[in-house]
């Protein structure tokens, strides 16, 4: 079930380059508390801004956490647009009406023992509500992050608390040298990878998991302006023929994309 919901935004985090934390409580606790407990990790948001005055659609943006307890919703923002540097620049109290839970998320079970974690950038994200969903199941992930250089990783130290923590930075300011491809990490044992980030990457990693013959999920990030599979432009030619990333995705298992052979 979806929800089209007003939240307040209750803090604001900047995280360097522009780019921002934003945690949000729903307007109506009921409602949105019915909402919060029906998102997993994968899964995305469409955020109308209403303040910048030159945006017209919504916004897709991954969920990186939810706390049902306390009702809030974690989203990082990267500061790419009109419409992501008008929410990068809010403040608390402000409201936005956000189109809830959408898509398909990242998918497990206990029969897994070694997950690995593999994000670069902005992918880092939506992997914090999937390694504490993992950690609740009884299984501990491991991450593999990769970003340019160390003042662009995020959520390490919330990321080390929920399993080990391993980086790669283009400059080598932080972890390994080089690209998370390139990372040792990558090269253990793993029955299991889920990746998130750019494209070259998650093509890289899904190369190599498909050569190991390991099972790996990847998170598409196609241009998606309705969140509801009507407007087609986030189309996607996979094995099944052409779908909606953002109905059928954005999380695909790499033997159903084209792309995995290339």
């Amino acid at each position: 079930m979806k929800y089209l919901l007003d939240f307040t935004l209750t803090d604001i985090h900047p995280t360097g380059a522009g780019d921002a934390m934003l945690r949000l409580t729903p307007v109506d606790p009921v409602r949105g508390g019915n909402a919060l407990r029906q998102v997993s990790a994968g899964q995305f948001v469409n955020i109308h801004v209403p303040q910048s005055h030159s945006t017209f659609l919504r916004r897709p943006i991954s969920i990186c956490d939810v706390c049902t307890d306390t009702l809030t919703l974690t989203l990082f923002v990267k500061d790419a647009g009109a419409a992501t540097h008008t929410l990068c620049n809010a403040n608390s109290g402000e409201q936005f009406n956000i189109l809830l839970p959408l898509g398909n998320g990242f998918s497990f079970d206990s029969s897994i023992k070694s997950p690995l974690l593999v994000a670069g950038g902005v992918g880092i994200a939506p992997m914090l509500f999937l390694a504490k969903q993992m950690k609740k199941a009884g299984i501990t992930p491991t991450m593999l992050l990769g970003a340019v250089s160390a003042d662009r990783l995020i959520l390490t130290e919330k990321l080390s608390e929920l399993g080990e923590v391993n980086i790669a930075t283009n400059d080598g300011s932080a972890g390994e040298r080089g690209l998370v491809t390139e990372h040792s990490a990558l090269q253990r044992q793993w029955d299991s990878i889920y990746c998130c980030g750019p494209l070259p990457m998650m093509k890289a990693v899904a190369g190599e998991a498909l050569k190991k013959e390991i099972s790996c999920q990847v998170s598409l990030e196609n241009v998606m302006a309705c969140g509801l599979g009507a407007c087609l432009c986030c189309v996607e030619d996979t094995r099944h023929g052409n779908v909606c990333v953002c109905k059928e995705g954005p999380v695909f298992n790499i033997k159903e994309l084209k792309w995995q052979t290339m």
